[in-house]
């Protein structure tokens, strides 16, 4: 049973979109069905873009702790600049996940009324290189995912760039996440990131070929995801589900604390969130409810955004 549900995750190859966008469309969606995640080989990512942007957030990481506190986002709810080890936690979870990130965002259009909600990214000068090569990594998984949605769209019987207009100007947000050796045995009940849904319309993931990520089937199994050196995870977010009713479910992953061969190295993942523009209005779709989904209320992009944060503790009410 365990080695069929590990099956659901074969690659899907990323040339297919391309030379037959039904077929990958149909591939996305019957994953995103079935798990609400995917494996994506052959992708369009360059490999230097990704290990620049490694570099260099390795290189961050290892900053002394009162440099990296300049960049302390936590008053604005950490959507920029750097947030510190164990001030995270799952929803409805007490206990911090063993983890500290940084995030790479979006800019508001001067003008657009949005500055305060997508504010500048700071600048890292303390890392050559730092802001160029983050910055291309989050320009290359940001047209990789509008690609995605292309097939997403495909799949739900919308035009194809049905997503374009709601995500051009998306708060979407590249998280450069570090997991330190566990030395000692970390706090009891914490993992390095607790049983969460993502908050946004889709996942972009990179570095889950370390042992750890697991995602929570609908039959209550846990099942592991390891993907192939260099394959992408992607998966829905909560705004997606809401969108289509839950018929594309955003699926309860975690990351599991390292065995303890493992425990002594850090772990690294790039998971690029990528989000509809604050002022769109979220409501599931007419198809979507003929296949019996779920009414949800409609909400603002942002105004679901920050309902989330305050539940994981990124925002205080």
């Amino acid at each position: 049973m365990q080695a069929a549900m590990t099956d659901m995750f074969r690659p899907i190859p990323f040339p297919l979109l391309a030379s037959d966008p039904k077929a990958f469309a149909d591939a996305i969606g019957a994953s995103f069905r079935e798990t609400g995640f995917a494996v994506i080989s052959d992708h369009p990512v360059a490999d230097e873009t990704i290990a620049a942007a490694n570099a260099a957030a390795a290189a961050f990481f290892g900053l002394p702790s009162e440099v990296k506190a300049k960049y302390d986002d936590r008053a604005n709810g950490g959507q920029r600049g750097y947030t510190a080890f164990g001030a995270e936690n799952a929803k409805g979870k007490a206990e911090a996940d063993q983890k500290e990130f940084w995030h790479t965002g979006r800019g508001a259009q001067p003008g657009s009324g949005l500055e305060d909600i997508m504010r500048s990214t700071p600048s890292v000068p303390e890392v050559p290189g730092f802001d160029g090569t983050t910055r291309g990594l989050y320009d290359a998984l940001d047209e990789m995912g509008r690609q995605i949605l292309h097939a997403i769209a495909i799949h739900l019987g919308l035009e194809e760039d049905w997503f374009d207009a709601k995500v051009a100007e998306g708060n979407s947000i590249l998280r450069l996440l570090h997991y330190p050796p566990q030395k000692s045995p970390p706090p009891e009940g914490s993992v390095r990131a607790g049983a969460h849904e993502d908050i946004n319309v889709i996942t972009l993931l990179l570095g889950a070929e370390e042992a750890g990520l697991q995602v929570k089937h609908r039959s209550g199994k846990w099942l592991d995801i390891n993907p192939p050196a260099g394959a992408l995870v992607i998966n829905c977010g909560d705004m997606l589900q809401r969108l289509t009713g839950g018929v594309l479910p955003s699926t309860t992953h975690r990351v599991l604390n390292p065995t303890p061969e493992r425990a002594a190295f850090p772990r690294f993942s790039t998971p690029f969130f990528l989000h509809f523009a604050p002022d769109v209005v979220i409501e599931p779709l007419p198809q979507c409810l003929a296949e019996g989904g779920t009414a949800f209320e409609p909400i603002t992009a942002q105004d679901y955004l920050m309902e989330r944060l305050r539940e994981i503790g990124l925002v205080r009410s």
